[in-house]
């Protein structure tokens, strides 16, 4: 009997196949085939994932190549996430493959995993979560690796990650001690050496120990096996010897960069190049040599997406030489070929600020300045340092525009009649000149724009071309008429329908006929070239001697005749004397300026030395010449000797000549800065010693006069005015600090001030309003101490009753001569009368002085106003 084999051969295979499939069978068979569908299918598509995700964040992560770079490229995002959320798709497949594998292919058979290739599953599992910045689940696929496969042939790779997520968790000083003990094993492999240096590079500059990363990443970059971490490791090692100091360190790290050439990418060349000319002496150093580098590398076409770069080093190196021209040309370069690189586009408008402002040019300066802090990050301490330069410059522009512009007024007056009228015949001459410029090329302009819609019209109507377009449907024309349904019909050809045929239409008839009104007999002229016109038309359009003369009077330009410049010029000496102080007001601001806020001295030096020459107001003398000492103590001994000598010798019982003398013959202490004088007398303000405030701040304004902390004794005097004197009188007080300090802070406080909130003082009247909030007034002269200490016993004595232990009192002032004992804590009139019945008729009290009873919100009233007597006044209506 014949037997077939095959008849039994598919359930046989189908039953194999099962077998294969279990999970839980410990068979060769099984283990190879969940291993094989695990790597070559599930964890192979992962791993694509995986490598996309990475390759986006190296494109989308911007290095900032102005700060140290991180080891890691991968940059931390603040953007929050949705709890479970991915951010990135490739990752979130990665993730799905790696977890697809652990649940359909893991083979955890009494204890143990019989699946080799899980391990990679959950490796991938944990590197997908770690680029997705989700560190904590992260971190726990990397912990069941060491865990559950100890002897997993990723076991190496599984601690570096491991210890690389910790490290995102701030968990630097544990990074330091696990991957110190992984090196401790001789077993590894040159790249996990590498790798593992690296990572300790990063957490010892997470820990601020420079010395050991510098080290670490030494031995990383020596072991790496990738061209692109080479790069990477030699180039912020230059940054760390920078930062340390080690110059010929630094430059020897970014050349080792540079001679990799193609093997780096090329960001890093050309950033290496950037740093090295950044350390380069230009001074002592080979200039020749610079020049031919950078000349090379700006015309390689490979460097075009780096021209922004190598252009503004180019700009700070003829910076540097004070070669003004070309360093400008290079820095606009720089400027055209920037993209992303805000800091670059920020360093090219300071560079340009800094040049326009050595020059003085400061309201040029000031518009790069504006146009550097758009470009700078608002959180950094050179947006800070720049934003103050900019504000300053504001107070320069002013007092130098105030300056100038006096000086030429003072000049011209100085000059006799006749100099003055052939100074404003000159500059008309000038003026001239450039108005005839100005025409010429608005003609050119204008003749460039006619012959260009001359060009449009002739094209318009070429006949060839409508005869191309006559068989094409027309499209509706925005500027045809509503009533046109073109949409169906060719395009209409009806001349006025085409507004560039009508505009070319219109040049030519003014071309042929010249302007003409739209009048009858148009083509008849007023001028004999026709020769048409009749003799009643001629005689109408003749004008008269005397009307040509009128006429040809209008005719002239104001600008252009010297009496118009003449008689702007000031001619009372009143008038001139006020221009002189003006402009010698503004030098001394400047001087003090450019003394304190920008460090010029040269420049602070040549405006107060002009100060002096120009017979200045005697307050101003002194505060000069002590400027001048203090500018010559750093920049010329023998002239700060010469300065002290005449302070002495002009000024000797000064406070300035005490300070440079250190003498101190009245007991003042000269540590005492205008600072800690100010202070004082704040603290006096705030216990209310109003008039000793005004009587000291009168002193001190005059003693510092011309001292930047002026403005703030002006504005305390203000307030102490305001409380003694009453509105009116604050509000000229404010008005005056406002006038007379417009760029300090107090002046644009005091401006600010007498804009919003003395209008609503001014509003305040007295009101009938029943409240339960009352107040018993007795006034006291502030000449009469012992009368007032008398009149607060009794008040004590009398608040001391149980009755009255809500009461309280004050010593209120009111003004330079009067102030105000108040009782406070009265809940109704018929109570504040009673008190007061009792304090002047009670016999252990006496109080004889004439009561005031008002509510609270007319005493605001009474002290905001000063106008007690209107207030009496009305009672007794």
């Amino acid at each position: 009997m014949k037997i077939n084999i095959f008849k039994y051969s598919i359930p046989v295979g189908f039953l194999c196949f099962l077998v294969a499939c279990s999970t839980k069978n410990n068979s060769f068979l099984s283990r190879n085939s969940h291993a094989l569908s695990t790597k070559y299918n599930i964890l192979y598509n992962g791993e694509i994932g995986l490598d996309k995700g990475i390759v986006g964040i190296e494109a989308n992560s911007k290095d900032n190549f102005w700060k140290r770079l991180p080891i890691e490229r991968m940059q931390i995002s603040d953007e929050v996430k949705a709890e479970g959320k991915t951010k990135n798709a490739d990752f979130e497949l990665a993730e799905t493959k790696a977890t697809k594998a652990i649940q359909k292919h893991s083979m955890n058979i009494e204890g143990r995993e019989k699946n080799f290739q899980i391990d990679e599953a959950y490796l991938l599992l944990g590197k997908a979560r770690y680029y997705d910045q989700r560190f904590i689940p992260a971190l726990d696929a990397f912990n069941y690796i060491l865990y559950k496969y100890p002897n997993s042939s990723r076991i190496y790779e599984a601690k570096i990650w491991r210890g690389k997520t910790n490290m995102r968790l701030g968990n630097d000083a544990l990074v330091v001690n696990n991957m110190t003990f992984l090196l401790r094993d001789h077993k590894l492999k040159n790249q996990v050496v590498a790798d593992v240096n690296a990572l300790l590079s990063e957490a010892f500059l997470n820990l601020e120990e420079k010395d050991s990363a510098l080290i670490k990443l030494k031995v990383a970059e020596y072991f790496t096996k990738h061209n692109k971490e080479k790069a990477r490791y030699r180039f912020i090692l230059g940054q760390l010897y920078e930062e340390l100091g080690k110059k010929d360190s630094a430059i020897y790290s970014y050349e080792s960069v540079i001679r990799m050439n193609r093997k780096s990418e090329r960001k890093y060349v050309i950033q290496a190049q950037a740093r090295k000319a950044q350390l380069f002496d230009y001074q002592k150093g080979d200039t020749a040599t610079f020049l031919k580098t950078y000349r090379k590398l700006i015309a390689d076409r490979e460097n075009r997406p780096f021209l922004d770069v190598l252009n503004y080093q180019m700009g700070v190196f003829y910076d540097k030489q004070d070669n003004q021209k070309k360093a400008l040309d290079f820095y606009n370069i720089s400027l055209k070929k920037t993209t992303i690189d805000q800091y670059l586009k920020a360093s090219n408008y300071r560079n340009i600020g800094n040049m326009y402002f050595r020059k003085a040019a400061y309201p040029v300066a000031a518009k790069y300045y504006d146009s550097t802090l758009v470009n700078l990050d608002l959180k950094t301490r050179e947006f800070i340092h720049i934003q103050k330069i900019r504000k300053d410059l504001d107070e320069v522009i002013l007092y130098e525009a105030i300056a100038t512009r006096n000086d030429s007024i003072l000049n011209v007056v100085s000059m006799p009649e006749g100099g003055r009228i052939s100074y404003f015949e000159n500059y008309i001459d000038t003026l001239k000149k450039k108005d005839e410029a100005k025409r010429i090329l608005e003609e050119k302009l204008k003749e460039k724009q006619e012959n260009r819609e001359r060009n449009s019209t002739t094209a318009s109507i070429d006949p060839a071309v409508s005869a191309q377009n006559a068989g094409q449907p027309g499209r509706k024309s925005s500027l045809a008429p509503p009533s046109m349904g073109v949409s169906n019909t060719t395009t209409s050809l009806f001349y006025f329908y085409n507004p560039t045929t009508v505009s070319f239409g219109k040049l030519e008839f003014k071309k042929i006929w010249g302007n003409r009104s739209s009048a009858g007999n148009w083509r008849l002229s007023s001028t004999a070239k026709n020769n048409v016109a009749s003799d009643d038309t001629l005689n109408a359009n003749e004008l008269l001697p005397e009307d040509k003369l009128k006429e040809e009077e209008n005719s002239i330009v104001e600008e252009y005749t010297t009496s118009f410049y003449l008689k702007q010029l000031p001619t009372s000496q009143a008038a001139i004397d006020s221009i002189g102080k003006e402009r010698n007001k503004a030098y001394y601001q400047l001087g003090v300026i450019y003394k304190e806020k920008f460090k010029e001295y040269e420049l602070a030096a040549n405006k107060l030395e002009q100060l002096l020459q120009n017979n200045p107001e005697e307050k101003l003398i002194l505060p000069t010449m002590y400027n001048l000492y203090k500018i010559y103590q750093i920049t010329n001994s023998s002239k700060a000797a010469a300065m002290k000598d005449r302070i002495n010798s002009q000024f000797p019982d000064s406070r300035y000549a005490q300070i440079i003398n250190n003498t101190n013959p009245e007991g003042i202490s000269l540590k005492d800065t205008p600072e800690g004088v100010y202070d004082a007398l704040y603290k006096q303000y705030e216990e209310e010693q109003f008039v000793a405030v005004l009587e000291q701040s009168e002193m001190l304004i005059s003693q510092f006069s011309g001292d930047e902390i002026v403005s703030k004794f002006e504005f305390l005097k203000a307030n102490a005015i305001g409380k003694l004197r009453g509105v009116t009188a604050y509000k000229n007080a404010l008005q005056f600090v406002a006038d007379n300090y417009p760029n300090s802070e107090e002046g644009k406080k005091a401006q600010e001030i007498v804009k919003d909130q003395i209008p609503f003082l001014e509003k305040l009247e007295f009101t009938t309003t029943d409240t339960k909030n009352w107040k018993v007034l007795y006034k006291v002269a502030v000449s009469d101490e012992t009368g007032t200490k008398e009149m607060e016993e009794k008040i004590k004595k009398f608040m001391s009753g149980v009755t009255f232990q809500d009461l309280n009192y004050s010593l209120d002032g009111y003004s330079d001569t009067e102030n105000f004992i108040a009782i406070h804590g009265i809940n109704s009139e018929a109570y504040a009368r009673n008190i007061s019945a009792i304090l002047r008729e009670n016999k252990d009290f006496k109080i004889i002085v004439p009561v005031i009873i008002l509510t609270n919100e007319n005493y605001k009233v009474v002290q905001i106003k000063k106008n007690l007597n209107v207030y009496l006044g009305l009672k007794k209506e």
